[in-house]
């Protein structure tokens, strides 16, 4: 393994063995450290008390985002269960609404209400979407969908320009190392934000397993319709009593307590959130990216030449269909058919944890035994869980099954989540924001992919989609690191990668030439 990793291909610091290759690295980065430390200086009392000021904004923006996915996730996760049709339809527009706006929106937003308001008013349309479900129709929850998907992208955005910018600034304060305290920043958020799956089905299965009783399960006949015999459109037709939606008034407690974690999210950004203007928001130049939506849009679109991300567009649409999958497929035709709708929370906490833990995990994974390794083992786990699904039958006497299912899924997720991710930075280095942006897109589009067949395609056929769609993406990833250890792309005089049209026309003029 060590021999294969330090060939000459390997210019990218991706594709280099951790062990032995970098001491040289690794002494500079102790050096850096010591550096950093003895920057380090003594605060006066006006400046410990700015260092607080940074720190309670950064806490304060985890815990409103925390409130919002609270109810947002677990409200997602129960479309299929208690919308059906109209749930996922709903969900499939919310992401091609996001599609759109994360080319056009974000940086028009960010520049007209600044980051501190570009947070509290994109709040406001996920607590539009939450308030749709006390009617929930085609024409309430669509509409709220494409609010809430035009408000995500500005909003996201400028969460991550506000903790960039407030990570920059108390560095300074302080004397440490920038990029280090804007990751100790980021790590802060997302340990608040990866704990809502916990605590928003939590919320759901409490309420909707009251009144629930316990031998209150649908006889055998009904369960030979569920995993992978389940269909949307027929299983009403199956009297199966798990599938039956839940009384209005449960549906309507769980909606007025998410509807007031929403609207308390946006309350809590305007209340106790300074300005970004305070820690130098106006000196920044253009766009929390550094691109106006329309060069964006066209590096982007540019971006898709690039031989990598042609390769790695099939595992980034699968990131999409995995979780789609889980979240509307799995809790739909196995939890709520086989269990009932009551235990869609209690199954998804397990997801949502096992997926945390392993989130933190796996960047240490990857040093110890390679990133190849860990996907691999991703891809395995998702294999070997959906061949499963296409041959058991739920049944409430399997009760520890359906949680030992979504604990793999979490765990197979957390792969792709942290490790494509990472991919993206490393394969693209210096094109993070066309990069990124084209990893957005098609996420969204597997995201829609599956929801839009959510609510038409049979379980049988969703099970093998997902295989063909794994299968493709994990290829394209190893036909990465293959070209990566053969000597890495071809390049032009500049030393810029050539296009995959351009290197195609190339190939094609040199058969013709030997043919000559």
């Amino acid at each position: 393994m060590a021999k294969q990793e330090t060939t000459a291909g390997h210019t990218n610091p991706a594709f280099v063995n951790d062990e032995g290759a970098h001491a040289g690295a690794t002494k500079a980065a102790e050096a850096g450290e010591s550096a950093a430390v003895a920057k380090q200086k003594e605060l006066t009392k006006e400046q410990k008390q700015e260092k607080f000021q940074m720190l309670k904004n950064v806490f304060i923006i985890s815990i409103a985002f925390m409130f919002l996915f609270t109810s947002f996730n677990s409200m997602a996760n129960l479309q299929s269960s208690i919308n059906k049709v109209e749930g996922t339809a709903a969900l499939s527009t919310l992401y091609a609404a996001l599609v759109i706006s994360c080319a056009f929106v974000p940086t028009w937003m960010i520049k007209k209400f600044k980051a501190k308001w570009t947070l509290a008013v994109s709040m406001l349309g996920y607590s539009t979407y939450i308030a749709a479900q006390f009617y929930p129709r085609v024409w309430t929850l669509v509409p709220t969908s494409i609010l809430l998907g035009l408000g995500a992208a500005p909003m996201w955005s400028a969460k991550c320009t506000y903790l960039t910018q407030v990570g920059t600034k108390y560095a300074a304060l302080v004397g440490e190392n920038a990029e280090v305290v804007i990751v100790r920043f980021f790590g802060i958020f997302f340990l608040f934000f990866q704990s809502t799956q916990v605590w928003g089905n939590l919320i759901s299965s409490s309420v909707l397993s009251q009144g629930k009783e316990v031998d209150d399960t649908p006889d055998e006949v009904a369960l030979l319709s569920c995993g992978v015999n389940f269909c949307p459109h027929t299983h009403a037709e199956n009297n199966n009593t798990n599938l039956a939606k839940p009384p209005e008034s449960q549906i309507y407690t769980m909606a007025s307590i998410y509807l007031a974690c929403a609207l308390l999210s946006s309350v809590i950004i305007a209340v106790f959130v300074d300005p970004l203007t305070k820690y130098g928001e106006d000196d920044r130049v253009g766009s929390s990216t550094g691109k106006s939506g329309l060069a964006l849009l066209v590096a982007t679109f540019n971006h898709m030449r690039h031989p990598y991300q042609l390769l790695i567009i099939p595992l980034t649409i699968w990131s999409g269909v995995e979780q789609a999958f889980i979240g509307a497929d799995y809790t739909a035709a196995y939890v709520s058919c086989g269990l009932g709708v009551h235990m869609v929370g209690y199954v998804m906490i397990c997801y949502g944890v096992c997926d945390a833990v392993c989130s933190v995990s796996f960047s240490p994974l990857v040093k110890m035994i390679g990133r190849v390794r860990v996907f691999s083992v991703g891809a395995v786990i998702n294999l070997v869980i959906i061949i499963t699904l296409r041959y058991w039958m739920p049944h409430p006497d399997d009760f520890l099954v359906f949680f030992v299912m979504a604990a793999l899924w979490g765990v197979s997720d957390a792969v792709w989540q942290t490790q494509i991710n990472a991919f993206y930075g490393v394969i693209f280095p210096g094109e993070s924001e066309a990069a990124f942006s084209n990893y957005r897109l098609w996420e969204s589009l597997g995201f829609i992919f599956a929801y839009v067949g959510s609510t038409t395609t049979c379980v049988d056929l969703k099970t093998t989609n997902l295989i063909i769609s794994l299968v493709f993406g994990i290829v394209g990833y190893y036909a990465i690191e293959v070209i990566e250890r053969r000597g890495g792309l071809a390049r032009d005089e500049e030393g810029k990668v050539v296009p995959a049209d351009r290197l195609l026309l190339l190939k094609v003029k040199g058969v013709r030439g030997g043919r000559e």
